[in-house]
């Protein structure tokens, strides 16, 4: 009997011990740098990955030097992505292409999978073209939110090989967040995710689904009026 209490007290201890490991992991989860784009049709919070130093240190940055501040989201595409971060976009006439605009740096690529990748809400970097950029690397202030379409059936099998002939495995996780929540998953491995929407999601999908012209620039500006770093 004594060795069975002893048994009972060692297991319920052992539970409280991991309990408050994961209410810790919990906590320090929620203490992740967040940034809140405050914009034209609304407020969208993102948390940064301390697993890319590279692309939040330089996120954080900007942010807080204002360069995102009157920038628009000039490119959105439905079913897909909405991409900023272009300074060249700050007070653009109606109709000018835009996208070209940058910082006169890179940032190296940093991709963290299987653990960041293009999930509905991911935040990433955006870059030019493997044809002048063979090393991926990342712009060093336009970014983009995923949204994508919830991947089901043959899209899943295709999807699958897809990342199989880039070397990347399909984990368990993925597939759930790829077939639950949607994604854009042939940009794992092109692009760096570095963080993702924690509040304002709906801001994104409608952000998303607004008309636009044929170079996908919303046809009303849909501004950036200010980022802040909350912590």
């Amino acid at each position: 009997m004594k060795h069975r209490l002893l048994l009972l007290l060692f297991v319920v201890a052992t539970f409280l011990c991991f309990g408050t490991l994961f209410v810790e992991g919990k906590r320090k989860k929620e203490k992740r740098r967040i940034v809140r784009i405050e914009t034209s049709m609304g407020n969208i919070r993102v948390a940064l990955s301390d697993d890319t130093p590279l692309h939040r240190d330089n996120f954080l940055r900007l942010a807080r030097e204002g360069f995102y501040d009157g920038t628009l989201f000039h490119r959105c595409i439905k079913d897909f992505m909405i991409q900023g971060g272009d300074p060249d976009s700050r007070g653009a006439e109606p109709g000018k292409q835009l996208g070209d605009g940058g910082t006169g740096y890179t940032i190296p690529a940093e991709f963290c999978l299987p653990y960041l990748y293009h999930w509905r809400g991911a935040l990433a970097a955006a870059r030019e073209p493997d044809d002048v950029n063979p090393e991926m690397e990342s712009s060093g202030c336009q970014f983009y939110i995923v949204w994508g379409k919830k991947q089901a059936g043959s899209d899943i099998r295709k999807v699958r090989s897809m990342l199989e002939e880039k070397g990347i495995e399909l984990t368990s996780q993925m597939l759930d967040d790829y077939i639950m929540r949607g994604g854009t998953p042939h940009l794992d491995g092109q692009y760096t995710v570095f963080g993702e929407v924690i509040e304002g999601l709906p801001i994104v999908k409608n952000i998303q689904s607004v008309p636009t012209d044929s170079l996908d620039r919303p046809l009303a500006d849909i501004v950036v009026r200010r980022m802040v770093v909350e912590q």
